[in-house]
């Protein structure tokens, strides 16, 4: 529950999102292995970190995120913020954040990102899994993740067989 809404758009490989971010709207740190991100603010005021790097963006002010490079951002304002990103190479970026946005909309994690339910453990681990080459997280710390994610994911594929074969 991010508070937030894309209108995705691609040309080649560059994908396109208009966003419009709530009041306290976020996108938690992560980064992009082989993505470049770019952001520009058209309405609002957002704050993003880039790296060890914060600042305040309002209209008209852009803000790149290198690959590799951690980033987030927020909406600190009262109103509405309008941006426009873009990221290439598109990937499959857009598939990782309709599948994110699909288990918070069905209320599996809390407005923190985290799971509300054991099983929703297992959903959002699988999820991770199979997009980190898209999006990484950066919380929990990496070494957790490199123990727990795989392993968790690899249950969630069984009970969904499992499932698939009643």
């Amino acid at each position: 529950m991010r508070r937030q809404r894309y209108v995705f758009s691609r040309r080649g490989e560059r994908l396109r999102a208009e966003v419009w971010a709530e009041p306290g709207g976020d996108v938690p740190k992560h980064f992009h292995p082989s993505q470049e991100e770019r952001f520009e603010v058209l309405e609002g005021n957002v704050r993003f970190r880039v790296g060890r790097i914060e600042r305040l963006v309002g209209p008209g002010e852009r803000v790149v995120a290198p690959p590799g490079v951690p980033h987030a951002f927020e909406n600190t304002g009262t109103r509405v913020a309008r941006l426009i990103v873009e990221v290439e190479p598109a990937l499959s970026l857009q598939s990782f954040l309709e599948e994110a946005a699909a288990l918070a909309r069905a209320g599996k994690y809390t407005r923190g990102g985290l799971p509300k339910q054991p099983r929703a453990v297992l959903e959002l681990a699988e999820l991770i899994d199979r997009y980190r080459g898209v999006t990484v997280m950066t919380s929990p710390p990496r070494v957790l993740q490199r123990l727990l994610i795989p392993p968790l994911a690899r249950i969630e594929r069984r009970l969904r067989g499992r499932k698939a074969h009643r």
